[in-house]
């Protein structure tokens, strides 16, 4: 039996950040779209990923009535520290930047309220609902799902790394340039007895450590390991004692006291940019366009910016008939992916020693010591860090650290945004 086909002008494959942000704007502008997602309702409200949420993401987000939840339960965070022989080095990127600091707010918090809004207001989201392919032989490509075929006139991939969108590409436009690190990290979410009150990075010859706020119950850690350990040389026991001793948690002095590990995982550290984001009526955005490692928390943020260009290109194209901006947004979005990969890559180096030995590394911690305190102290170098691992200025400005890009369209969506880098 053949599968009803209906025609909508936006299908967007993935209900993660991107594609519910993309999906609102465009439903409250009068643009028909469906989502479609692989995995359960339950899955995707409950998966923890990201937590911090730049300042031109919650600005864009409160612009279209998403953020009020965000704004009414999220804790602002305006500083970070850096741990580097025993001193710590704290960094007010609040003030440096001129006010862009963090919310933190778990992306599994944020996608429920996306999903919420959009159902209230008429927008349909089908889980459990993989996507077996796109066919791009029509006229107009057709996302074909069990039982289900939808026609539209653009079809955009948010389905992560191993996008059905992006296989869907022609063999000619499916290369990427990916960097594979020397080191990968192993994650941990615990249970804290007090809440984690800013971002901590440690650097310690034993290796990278960090620990991020999450919820008044909740912090998440990292701390680098050899590339490709496996968990299972990693005993809860020696876990907590790589942490205590790389971040010098010290209860007594206001550190959080770690409670149940909660979650333990293994992260193949990774930079990925595909040659190509737009493939006639074919985009992609977020992970399917780009992987970023988790150095800054700018995954999710830059997600954002990607959909809230699209967005406005969308628009554009369906509202008044411009093709033009829809022409010009894979550049722009490399424009924005590599300044973006560029500055995680920075702060991995900066976080992490080469192999070496004692010696080495007691230089090594000495030069980022150095570093590490002009970023602290007010002055051009820090406060270009400032902007750009906090989010300053608007996503309409189209470039990490609030730089305007030259084809950057002012924005139909909203007359407003914020830009993507990595951060914490």
């Amino acid at each position: 039996m053949t599968a009803p086909r209906r025609h909508v002008q936006v299908a967007i494959v993935g209900a993660g950040p991107a594609g519910l942000v993309l999906a609102h704007v465009l439903h409250r502008a009068g643009v028909s779209v469906e989502v479609r997602e692989r995995s359960s309702r339950v899955e995707v409200e409950q998966q923890a990923r990201a937590g911090l949420i730049e300042h031109r993401v919650v600005e864009y987000l409160r612009d279209h009535g998403l953020a009020d939840r965000l704004l009414a339960e999220g804790g602002r965070h305006e500083w970070c520290e850096f741990m580097c022989l025993d001193e710590r080095i704290h960094i007010p990127y609040g003030d440096l930047s001129g006010g862009a600091g963090h919310w933190v707010y778990p992306q599994q918090f944020l996608v429920r309220d996306l999903i919420a809004s959009f159902e209230e207001a008429g927008g349909i989201v089908r889980f459990d609902c993989p996507v077996l392919d796109v066919d791009t032989s029509g006229h107009r490509p057709r996302v074909r799902c069990e039982g289900d075929v939808l026609e539209a006139d653009h079809v955009v991939g948010c389905d992560g790394p191993r996008s059905t969108v992006a296989r869907s590409f022609p063999a000619d436009m499916d290369g990427a340039v990916e960097r594979r690190y020397p080191y990968d990290w192993l994650t941990v979410l615990a249970e804290v007895d007090r809440p984690v009150d800013g971002i901590r990075y440690a650097l310690h010859e034993a290796g990278f450590a960090g620990m991020m706020p999450r919820t008044s119950r909740l912090a998440r850690f990292y701390l680098q390991v050899p590339p490709d350990a496996e968990l299972a040389d990693w005993p809860e026991s020696r876990i907590r004692e790589q942490l205590s001793l790389r971040l010098r948690l010290r209860p007594e002095t206001g550190d959080p006291r770690l409670g149940s590990l909660t979650e333990v995982g293994m992260l193949r550290l990774r930079g990925r940019v595909r040659d190509h984001v737009h493939a006639g009526r074919l985009l992609l955005a977020g992970d399917a366009a780009h992987v970023l490692t988790p150095s800054g928390a700018k995954g999710l943020n830059l997600a954002v910016a990607d959909v809230a260009d699209l967005a406005d290109s969308l628009l554009r194209y369906h509202l008044h008939g411009d093709e033009d901006t829809l022409a010009g947004y894979e550049r722009r979005r490399h424009q924005d992916a590599w300044a973006t990969q560029e500055f995680s890559d920075r702060l991995l180096e900066l976080l992490h020693l080469p192999p070496g030995n004692e010696a080495e590394s007691a230089f090594g911690l000495r030069l980022r010591r150095e570093r590490l305190t002009r970023l602290s102290t007010p002055g051009p170098e820090a406060e270009m860090f400032a902007h750009t691992y906090g989010g300053a200025g608007r996503l309409a400005d189209g470039l990490a650290g609030g730089q305007a890009t030259a084809d950057a369209p002012e924005t139909i969506s909203s007359r407003a945004g914020g830009g993507a880098t990595p951060g914490g």
